[in-house]
């Protein structure tokens, strides 16, 4: 059931206020030496408002494919272990993880491209991708693929997972009933809550940013501990958490897409009859 929706509930994700979050971050993952203000109005110095969607293209393919292979993943694994008598934190928890893991293989060659158009913008999207398969080939667009392999498997494992515990949390402590029905405002406010909590895994992005910048440039780009151990003797432990504000801000924006807005709509259709409820369903 959920097929048709996760494409389209990831794409208006992205479209809207996922990229210019994206961009922000991406900026502030490479330009470690930037403050937060100063990453956000040089991205406006260097383009204008367009160029906070810089690598829409790319991020567009990556969102139809990997928006359906998460949610399909991720809420199939969840329903079947809570069937299977799971409690619904640690149920989110595997199914995020699995639904992660799932994406990496779309993700490599689409956040690659979306970085070069934020680090480096001068070539076009068509010269990059020439650029990059005359260099390495397929292989070429996998830098820094074990830092998003970790940075997927942690991201929604950790924004399934805080999220349910917080509304477990939430209906006992609002409704003193863990089986109470939370209102749409509640369930918003779980979902920040859990896309907040959720930033701890940062290193593993800008480790991500730091490896596909030096791909883009044609630079040797290591493994991810030897790409996260440059960081750290440049900028201290501190550089690798450049650019957590937008990433908060984002994962707050995907949580409530792709995790509460998702949960919306099946109760929506639920009700509605036009889907089945599942036994153990939340």
């Amino acid at each position: 059931a959920d097929d048709p929706f996760g494409p389209l509930i990831q794409m208006a994700e992205a479209a809207s206020l996922g990229m210019p979050f994206e961009v922000w971050k991406t900026r502030m993952g490479r330009q470690r030496t930037e403050s937060t203000t100063q990453a956000f109005a040089n991205i406006y110095k260097d383009g204008g408002v367009k160029a906070f969607w810089r690598g829409t293209q790319a991020k567009m393919f990556e969102s139809a494919t990997k928006g359906a292979i998460l949610m399909y993943a991720k809420e199939g694994i969840n329903d079947s272990l809570l069937a299977a008598g799971w409690q619904p934190g640690m149920a989110g928890v595997m199914a995020g993880a699995g639904g992660g893991i799932a994406q990496v293989s779309v993700m490599g060659p689409c956040t690659y491209l979306v970085t070069g158009a934020v680090n480096d913008p001068g070539k076009s999207m068509a010269e990059r991708i020439r650029t990059t398969y005359a260099r390495g080939g397929v292989a070429g667009f996998y830098p820094g693929g074990v830092a998003i392999a970790f940075r997927q498997a942690t991201n929604w494992a950790s924004r399934q997972g805080f999220t349910e515990v917080v509304r477990a949390q939430a209906k006992r402590t609002l409704h003193g009933d863990e089986n109470a029905k939370l209102s749409k405002w509640e369930e918003v406010g779980c979902g920040i809550t859990g896309g907040t909590l959720a930033s701890w895994n940062h290193p593993f992005e800008v480790a991500r940013i730091e490896a596909q910048s030096r791909g883009n440039a044609g630079q040797p780009v290591g493994n991810m501990v030897s790409v996260m151990r440059d960081i750290v003797r440049e900028g201290g432990v501190g550089g690798l958490f450049r650019g957590i504000i937008p990433r908060i801000g984002l994962g707050i924006w995907q949580t409530l897409f792709m995790v509460t807005g998702a949960k919306m709509v099946k109760e929506t259709l639920k009700e509605q009859g036009l889907i089945s409820d599942v036994k153990g369903g939340h």
